[in-house]
């Protein structure tokens, strides 16, 4: 994995604040319930500052830290939390400093070794890492859903990143320094009309890797594809991401 920092994001981070899906309220309740306290939580590659919004509403403090300024400039500003541009392996942060460290749909853009190095060093004695994604997104109607994983898999799919991979088997070719823990099933699910599926399409890196080497729009192709097999354009389906979830205790002191 490279350790140099490729924004992967910087094309569409705008299309990226818009159209993202938001995680399950219960996963970030059940996260502070496992911190030694709720005092300071770090969001690391905090993107357009989702998941840091809900670690707002359990922690007095959130550092959401982003090597992109373009996402930074993108976040959604909240008095609990404080953006900064820096890298996963150097935040800046003090040590011993942090309750929870959060890693949302990131890892797999880190140099891994370096970054758990990192949060060992911010996290307090007993403090808890938790690191997620969500894989392939499934569509309601077999239809719709056999048009999206083609999408996925063979018109955008050559345009992903190598890291890719590490979403889609849930990290776990990736280190885990840490004490596990056992964590409940999560799953995202969102009712998305055609344009705001067609948004979540825009917003991927893969989608831009293609656009910016063969001078095209795959999406508003599938858009052609899919609005037969949709129904009316305002129709909402479900649509669902399983959240793959590792979750580990920093040594305690002594």
């Amino acid at each position: 994995m490279s350790t140099s920092f490729s924004d992967h994001f910087k094309n569409v981070s705008r299309q990226y604040a818009e159209s993202r899906p938001t995680y399950p309220p219960e996963l970030f309740a059940w996260l502070a319930a496992q911190s030694p306290a709720t005092g300071h939580a770090w969001d690391c590659a905090t993107g357009n500052g989702q998941a840091a919004l809900d670690l707002a509403q359990h922690f007095q403090q959130v550092t959401a830290t982003d090597a992109s300024a373009a996402q930074i400039g993108q976040a959604i500003r909240h008095e609990r939390i404080d953006y900064r541009v820096a890298p996963a392996e150097a935040s800046g942060l003090a040590a011993g400093s942090i309750d929870l460290v959060v890693v949302a749909q990131a890892l797999h853009w880190f140099a891994v070794e370096r970054f758990h190095a990192e949060a060992t060093r911010v996290l307090k004695p007993g403090g808890v890492i938790a690191e997620w994604s969500y894989g392939v997104l499934t569509v309601e109607g077999a239809e719709v859903d056999a048009l999206v994983q083609h999408f996925y898999h063979d018109v955008v799919g050559p345009w992903w990143p190598a890291e890719r991979r590490h979403v889609e088997n849930g990290y776990r070719e990736l280190e885990f320094p840490f004490q596990p823990i056992a964590a409940p099933t999560f799953t995202m699910r969102i009712n998305w009309n055609l344009e705001r599926l067609l948004g979540y399409f825009r917003s991927w890196s893969a989608t831009a890797r293609y656009r910016e080497n063969c001078a095209d729009d795959p999406v508003a192709a599938l858009a052609q594809r899919l609005r037969p097999v949709w129904g009316v354009p305002e129709l909402e389906r479900k649509v669902c991401w399983p959240l793959a979830l590792r979750v580990g205790r920093a040594a305690a002191s002594g």
